[in-house]
């Protein structure tokens, strides 16, 4: 019931900034996540977002850099990403949840999930 299509990934230096947009179709995902995966390792949180807009949840190292914000009007969600070091290269996924409100961190709490977009940071 819910398509997601994320853009905006490309190749970056070391401390640039960039920001990724997810564009849902359908119904529009309650709950939004984003996720990233490097090449050889586990897809991994990110951040998450809930309905309203008002709670939002980070991992550790991304926290003061990174900045998660949706418009509902546009049924898009967005991911602000700032001082970009070479660790934050991996393909970023857009993901939403049919069920839950508030943010979530578990790859198993989302059911829609986007094709991914890459993200390389040079050094």
């Amino acid at each position: 019931q819910v398509q997601l299509v994320e853009s905006g990934g490309g190749l970056v230096q070391a401390g640039d900034s960039l920001r990724l947009s997810c564009a849902a179709s359908g119904r529009t995902g309650k709950a939004m996540g984003w996720f990233r995966q490097a090449p050889g390792k586990e897809r991994e949180f990110v951040g998450a977002i809930g309905w309203s807009g008002r709670q939002i949840t980070y991992r550790d190292s991304v926290k003061g850099r990174f900045i998660i914000s949706r418009d509902n009007a546009k049924n898009t969600v967005y991911l602000q990403m700032n001082n970009l070091k070479a660790e934050d290269t991996a393909v970023y996924y857009c993901a939403a949840s049919g069920l839950y409100t508030s943010p979530r961190e578990n790859l198993s709490e989302y059911n829609y999930w986007g094709q991914g977009t890459q993200v390389t940071v040079s050094s």
